[in-house]
C-alpha cells in the first residue's frame, strides 16, 4: 500500500503547538532547543505560551510550523515510511527534511531566511490575497489574465477553491469580476502580502543564493513539488523548484491528483492542524486521509 506523507503550510499554527512533542523525549526536546539557538530567539516560548498575534508574524509562523512537522516526523521513527511526500508551500521544506534530503539545521535556516525575505517583499508594496470559491480554475485564470493590475492564481487548493494573489488594486478588481462571473465567495484574506506572485520576486532573488549554497541530497522517496506538481528526486531540480515556488503557484490540487494517479492509497498529514486532510478529500472523496500521531 503506497502511503503519501503531506506537510502543511502557513495558517496551520495554533498556540500550544509542539508542547506535547517537546515533552515527549530527550531527542525532541533537544531539537527544539537547537532551533532556539539557530533562530536566535526562544521560538518555543512563542509556540507554547505566546499569543495568536505572536504566531501570525511570518518570521515566527513559518519556523514554528516547520518545527512541529519535522520533529513529529522524526518522533514517528520506523512508522515514518513514505512512498512519496509533498508539502503545501512552506511544507515543502518540512517534507525535504523528513525525507532526508535536507538536514534539520539547513532546513530551519532556509525557512527562517525565506520568512524574513517574504516579510521584506511584503513591505515593499501593499499587496494581499483572496480565496475564490465555487468557480472552475480556468475561469479564475482567464479573469486574472484580463486585469491590468498584478493578480495571479496562487494556491490551487482543491476543485472550487483557488486563492489569488496580487496588488491591492488587482485583488479588488479581480474579486469584483469573479463575483460577477458567479463565484460563491470572493473572500479577502488577512495576510501580509501577495505570496506566490510576481511581487515576491525580491524574496526569490534573496532566497536563491541561500538555496544554491545549501546541500540537498537525493530524498528517500520522490517529493511532489508545488511548482510543477511532479515527483522529483534530482537535487538540482529540487533546488530550482524551491526557488521558483516563491513566485509560482502552489499546485496542490494537481499534486494530490498526480500522487493518486501514481498509486497513493492513503495520505498522512504530518504537522499542526488538519487542513490538508480536508483538501485531499475534496480532490478525491475516495482517498484515505488521516493525521500522524504517536502511540
Amino acid at each position: 500500500m503506497k502511503t503519501a506523507y503531506i506537510f502543511p503550510g502557513q495558517g496551520a499554527q495554533f498556540v500550544g503547538m509542539g508542547q506535547d512533542l517537546y515533552n515527549l523525549n530527550s531527542e525532541s526536546k533537544s531539537l527544539f532547543e537547537q532551533a532556539n539557538e539557530i533562530l536566535g530567539f526562544r521560538i518555543t516560548d512563542l509556540m507554547f505560551t505566546g499569543t495568536d498575534e505572536d504566531l501570525k508574524q511570518t518570521n515566527v509562523t513559518q519556523p514554528a510550523i516547520f518545527l512541529h512537522s519535522v520533529i513529529l516526523a522524526k518522533a514517528l521513527g520506523d512508522k515514518f515510511n513514505p512512498s512519496m511526500v509533498a508539502g503545501h508551500s512552506l511544507g515543502e521544506f518540512s517534507a525535504l527534511v523528513a525525507a532526508n534530503a535536507l538536514s534539520f539545521e539547513d532546513g530551519l535556516t532556509l525557512v527562517s531566511k525565506r520568512a524574513n525575505a517574504m516579510q521584506k517583499a511584503c513591505e515593499l508594496q501593499p499587496s494581499t490575497m483572496a480565496a475564490i470559491l465555487g468557480l472552475e480554475d480556468e475561469v479564475v485564470e482567464q479573469i486574472c489574465a484580463q486585469i491590468d493590475a498584478i493578480v495571479v492564481p496562487a494556491n490551487y487548493n482543491c476543485p472550487g477553491q483557488l486563492v489569488i494573489s496580487g496588488s491591492i488594486e488587482g485583488i479588488e478588481e479581480a474579486c469584483a469580476a469573479l463575483t460577477i462571473a458567479g463565484a460563491k465567495r470572493a473572500l479577502k484574506l488577512s495576510v501580509g502580502g501577495a505570496f506566490h506572485s510576481p511581487l515576491m520576486e525580491p524574496a526569490k532573488v534573496e532566497l536563491q543564493e541561500a538555496i544554491e549554497a545549501t546541500s540537498i541530497k537525493e530524498p528517500i522517496c520522490p517529493i511532489y513539488q508545488n511548482f510543477d506538481a511532479l515527483p522529483h528526486t534530482d537535487p538540482a531540480q529540487i533546488k530550482q523548484n524551491l526557488i521558483d515556488q516563491l513566485t509560482g503557484a502552489v499546485r496542490w490540487t494537481q499534486t494530490v491528483q498526480k500522487m493518486i494517479a501514481d498509486g497513493a492509497e492513503s495520505f498522512i498529514e504530518v504537522g499542526p492542524g488538519n487542513v490538508l486532510q480536508g483538501l485531499v478529500k475534496k480532490v478525491d472523496r475516495q482517498a484515505q486521509a488521516s493525521a500522524a500521531f504517536i502511540d
